[in-house]
């Protein structure tokens, strides 16, 4: 849990409680789901947590079971339903704060099972963001058939067919046809792991969606110029003006 840059003098030498209870100050609430490589705290992780918290953001993130300290085995139900579970560790405890949800790579997948669920439940988020993400796990494997998920436990064995028939799908291309909350779409054309047409698609799908009817579907690029590639969407200086 990472405070807003307000909060920081107030967190220092605080316990787990005084953390809890600050998620019902009056600011709002990302819960973010990182990508496959690494835990909670890698570097560009960390380096969008202050940018985040700058902007006013607590974030609040994890690893999935079977990453970093997490026990367990992973799979994709068992990573949904952690979200699911810390999604309503938050909600109990940010009173009537806004709460939305950043996926970014591999944890696009997680946030698009996730929020499809919860407005299933009428229950969804404020927004959804996704940064750098692909359709579904065998269009991304066919475009990159050993990058995304090269780190995942079991998936050295799974190919394509494979792939899918082992349950694993992360099918963001179908989710987002049940998603009502406003969705924003971040991608970078020079992105090596998730290529940036994949984004383009899922943006389409997503706009033409009646789901969406009600809600703000938006995309935005990053070109390639930029050189934010994979994972340094969060160093480009449009990011405030782009989450209001």
């Amino acid at each position: 849990h990472t405070v807003p840059a307000a909060l920081w003098k107030n967190a220092q030498g605080k316990d787990q409680l005084w953390f809890e209870d600050a998620l019902g100050s009056s600011h709002p609430v990302i819960l973010y789901l990182h990508g496959n490589a690494g835990t909670r705290g890698g570097d560009h992780r960390v380096e969008l947590y202050k940018v985040l918290s700058s902007l006013g953001y607590h974030v609040v993130t994890f690893d999935y079971r079977g990453w970093g300290d997490s026990i367990g085995s992973p799979s994709e139900r068992g990573m949904t339903y952690d979200a699911l579970h810390v999604f309503d560790w938050i909600k109990a405890r940010s009173g009537d704060n806004s709460v939305y949800i950043w996926g970014h790579s591999l944890g696009t997948g997680v946030a698009t099972n996730l929020v499809r669920r919860l407005c299933e439940r009428e229950t969804p988020p404020d927004a959804l963001i996704l940064e750098s993400p692909f359709t579904n796990i065998r269009e991304e494997a066919r475009s990159h058939p050993f990058s995304i998920y090269r780190y995942f436990p079991g998936f050295d064995w799974f190919f394509l067919d494979p792939i899918t028939t082992s349950g694993i799908k992360f099918a963001n291309d179908e989710n987002v046809k049940y998603i009502s909350c406003s969705l924003l779409i971040l991608h970078a054309e020079d992105d090596p792991v998730v290529p940036f047409h994949l984004g383009k698609k899922l943006y389409s799908i997503a706009a033409s969606s009646r789901s969406f009817r009600d809600s703000r579907v938006q995309f935005v690029p990053f070109h390639t110029e930029l050189g934010y590639r994979h994972k340094y969407i969060y160093r480009s200086p449009e990011l405030p003006r782009i989450l209001r």
